[in-house]
């Protein structure tokens, strides 16, 4: 079976790693998707684990079409039978045309779904469909006229964790929280601060990430509904599977600091939904007043964009403040996200390397400020250090 992973555009290679890594074979990487491959039961898999993916579709068709004649039959071609029962209620819940001669997001979704029970009538002998079964919700992209349809196992994203029960305004994604992480070398025995930590979706990601938490253990999935295609035990399976990987002896440094006391005290509330609050040290504090006596540890971070024009003027003398305050800390590296544009001006130092990342629709750089390695510890001999 082919499935599709959506992801932010310029975390691609994040996702493949992911995938590579649950064994799957990566079949195709384009701009904010992946294809791989793998049995029924792997939707399951990929659903539980990956943390930088949004969603799990399955590729039920694939074919060229610039004639809305050509996207009936097409889809028509497809053996949808294979795929959704006689009582399945189905739908297109999002169509979208990249420089394709079909540009109408209604018109796709209409002759779709229209193609769809065309077949399921020839199919099950049928005049109308009750649709009073489990939901299939269908997704149509079209990229330079080729038609890909695929069928949503996952219902609500999986940036979605289930632990965020306090949010605050403008937090940052789960899954995007994921992949900046891993975008570091950070690994769980050094130290990891973020001090404009909102809702605590870094700190709280970094700890998942440390104990070994898959993201998806404790929500559910619309396709456990489902009466076809994916076997009935594969999401308890997924989720045995993810128990037995967990580390309960963990021990972490890991700091999340904001100006804002409620963001603070939401922070809290969400790490102890996570089951990670004790990895956690949450802290009201402003970045002006960031020092750390530690060495060799990681800024990972989401600051202020100014997108709001009230935040705007206020820009130039935040992001100073950011550079001072990483100038004080002997031998971190610092990884900050942002749309600001004069962000390297303003804290005093270009970045060692930068990646163009969506946060949505705002186009934002993943600035890389590296410092040196920590020296290797000694190596154990005679069973002693």
């Amino acid at each position: 079976m082919e499935f599709l992973a959506p992801c932010h555009f310029g975390l691609e290679a994040v996702l493949k790693r992911e995938l590579t890594d649950l064994g799957f074979p990566v079949l195709s990487v384009k701009d904010g998707r992946i294809a791989f491959s793998g049995a029924p039961e792997d939707a399951a898999r990929a659903n539980v684990f990956l943390r930088s993916a949004e969603r799990i579709l399955i590729r039920a068709g694939e074919f060229r079409a610039v004639t809305f004649d050509e996207l009936f039959e097409g889809t028509k071609k497809i053996p949808w039978e294979e795929f959704l029962p006689r009582d399945a209620k189905f739908w297109v819940t999002k169509a979208y045309s990249v420089k394709s001669a079909l540009f109408s997001p209604p018109d796709i979704q209409s002759i779709v779904k229209k193609a769809i029970v065309e077949r399921m009538k020839q199919t099950y002998g049928l005049s109308w469909f009750p649709e009073t079964g489990p939901s299939y919700p269908l997704r149509v992209s079209i990229k330079k006229d080729v038609v890909t349809i695929g069928i949503d196992t996952t219902g609500s994203a999986l940036h979605k964790r289930g632990y965020r029960v306090s949010p605050v305004i403008a937090p940052i994604s789960e899954t995007l929280a994921a992949s900046l992480i891993a975008l570091t070398p950070w690994r769980a025995d050094r130290i990891l601060v973020d001090p404009f930590c909102g809702s605590g979706t870094i700190p709280i990601e970094a700890a998942m990430r440390a104990k070994r938490i898959a993201p998806g253990r404790k929500r559910s999935f619309l396709a456990e509904e489902w009466t076809s295609i994916i076997p009935e035990k594969a999401f308890a399976g997924a989720r045995e599977e993810a128990r037995s990987q967990e580390l309960t002896d963990v021990s972490c440094d890991i700091q999340g600091y904001d100006i804002d006391p409620r963001a603070v005290r939401a922070a809290r509330e969400n790490a102890a939904a996570a089951g990670v609050a004790d990895c956690i040290h949450f802290q009201t504090r402003a970045v002006k007043d960031l020092r750390h006596p530690k060495k060799y540890g990681f800024l990972i971070t989401n600051p202020p964009y100014g997108e709001r024009i009230e935040e705007r003027e206020a820009l130039p003398a935040l992001y100073r403040e950011i550079g001072e305050a990483f100038r004080r800390l002997d031998s971190w590296s610092m990884y900050l996200i942002t749309s600001y544009e004069d962000a390297e001006r303003d804290i005093g130092r270009k970045a060692d390397k930068n990646r163009k990342i969506y946060n949505g629709m705002i186009r934002t750089r993943y600035y890389q400020f590296q410092g040196p390695k920590p020296p290797r510890r000694p190596k154990e001999e005679d069973g002693r250090a």
